[in-house]
């Protein structure tokens, strides 16, 4: 991890350490959390239920739009079925990490 915690930069983009939370009254971006271990992770939240992966289709919905990037640059690469996530962002890694630190603190 970088010392901006809840992100890592690839050749090729970045890799985004998110917990998401389904089933919410609202899909948003929450900024950034620091677990009980001291990892940090950025907080995102959606109406989509965990089954048949809506919940991760909403997550990567939603991290395209406040990324700006199109949803087929969005992949989750570990933790499909649990609430801990990373997702690897394709693209500028200078242009997504000065995006990203506009979300630390959504």
């Amino acid at each position: 991890m970088t010392e901006r915690g809840f992100w890592r930069r690839g050749a090729q983009g970045i890799d985004l350490y998110v917990r998401l939370t389904p089933k919410s009254s609202r899909d948003a971006v929450e900024g950034v959390d620091v677990a009980a271990d001291g990892r940090s992770h950025l907080k995102a939240r959606v109406r989509a239920v965990p089954e048949d992966g809506k919940a991760n289709k909403a997550l990567v919905k939603l991290l395209g739009g406040a990324l700006g990037v199109p949803a087929s640059a969005v992949t989750i690469v570990a933790g499909e079925t649990a609430r801990l996530k990373t997702v690897r962002i394709a693209g500028d890694p200078p242009g997504l990490e000065e995006r990203l630190s506009r979300l630390r603190g959504a």
